[in-house]
């Protein structure tokens, strides 16, 4: 650190050599740059310009009333009670619109980065006005009174520049992924139906013309032995199999069971989503106990697995399509009969699914750097915020 000495802030402390003054002093809040415009007159002026509001952009219109680079927080909204999973603040740069939902700050003296940074990921909760249930307000007044710590400004730009250089890294990461997982859809649509051959396929079917010649048309009830799970008794303290509920298809579980009749899964197994809002929605590569709103789908030889589950949740629309129930949607009872298809020989479809658990593999490695990025950000804004690591300025 080039300065040991410390003086406190809040609930802790800061270096003795930065300044704290309110928010008001040392930046400009620029609200009367701000555009409110309705979505009906947004609909009419469409163009090339960003018009934000306090958390995104909310729409493209043909006019801009800023140009240059400033930190947007929010004056309203719910987004304030997430602010440790949400941004807080917006970085733009350009020209733009705002909202009368956001406020739009900007440093002279002090670098419009080091506000955006500050406050990224800060609680606003004691500044913040009740407005009904879940809705607060920061005001211009209560905002301009926030204390602000303030860094020479040459250790500003410094900390600005650490932190930016992490979140190019995110942005070209996410990027990245949003490109994957278009590769990926293009391979399913194209797969999926025999629009395109594997090179190996392509060849031993020479001659043959479409998919309806190469692949057998064929229904899933031939090859599937549809299993309903049970209702179980939950145990307590996450001790046993994980139930396999509507949650789990997000990803969560929320009940654990040790019944020793209740219908099993493996991770090879594909599961639909039976009873519910998402009724018809598809998953695989659970293990554990399969709840009364999940049915289980036991293949015979002839399918692949995970194709019939990268096929089903390709085609998702299909099985959303024959739910039954005016009140809570269902799947039909012969629905195994209904979902009609172009199959590939065996060999083929495990190729396919391959090449489509190959792409997912790369995306999830890259959501995985995603992650791990933003929780090295995470540590690194704790500690240079604060002041309690110092970069070292060359003067």
């Amino acid at each position: 650190m080039n300065n040991n000495n410390t003086k406190p802030f809040y609930n802790g402390e800061i270096p003795e050599d930065w300044e704290v003054k309110p928010v008001g002093e040392a930046f400009e809040i620029l609200n009367n740059l701000r555009l409110p415009i309705s979505e009906e007159e947004r609909n009419k002026v469409k163009g090339i310009y960003p018009y934000y509001g306090p958390t995104k952009i909310q729409d493209y219109i043909k006019e801009y009333r800023l140009d240059g680079k400033y930190a947007l927080i929010g004056e309203d909204g719910d987004h304030f009670l997430k602010w440790k999973e949400q941004q807080m603040t917006l970085l733009v740069e350009g020209k733009f619109n705002v909202n009368n939902h956001a406020h739009i700050i900007q440093g002279t003296n002090n670098l419009t980065d080091w506000f955006f940074y500050f406050f990224n990921h800060r609680e606003l909760t004691p500044h913040l006005t009740r407005q009904g249930a879940g809705r607060y307000k920061l005001t211009k007044d209560a905002l301009s009174k926030i204390l602000i710590p303030l860094p020479p400004l040459p250790e500003q730009r410094a900390i600005a520049q650490v932190l930016s250089t992490w979140d190019s890294a995110i942005s070209k990461t996410q990027a990245l992924i949003v490109q994957k997982e278009r590769r990926k859809k293009w391979l399913m649509q194209n797969l999926l139906t025999g629009k395109k051959r594997l090179p190996a396929f392509a060849k031993a079917s020479a001659g043959k013309e479409g998919v309806e010649e190469a692949w057998e048309e064929v229904k899933l009830a031939d090859f599937t032995k549809k299993v309903k799970g049970k209702v179980f008794e939950v145990s307590g303290n996450n001790t046993g199999l994980p139930c396999i509920t509507a949650s789990s298809f997000n990803g969560k579980y929320t009940d654990f069971t040790n019944s020793s009749d209740a219908v099993k899964c493996g991770a090879n197994d594909v599961l639909v989503l039976w009873d519910g809002e998402n009724a018809g929605a598809i998953t695989t590569g659970h293990k554990g106990v399969v709840g009364s709103t999940v049915a289980k789908l036991v293949l015979k030889k002839g399918l692949n697995n995970f194709f019939i589950a990268y096929h089903m949740y390709f085609f998702n629309g299909r099985l959303r399509g024959i739910r039954e129930g005016s009140g809570i949607p269902h799947m039909p009872g012969d629905f195994e009969d209904w979902y009609r298809f172009y199959c590939p020989p065996l060999e083929e479809q495990t190729a396919i699914a391959q090449v489509l658990q190959a792409a997912d593999k790369e995306i999830q490695l890259l959501k995985t750097k995603t992650e791990r990025l933003r929780e090295q950000k995470k540590g690194l804004m704790q500690v240079l915020l604060t002041g309690k690591k110092r970069l070292k300025i060359d003067q």
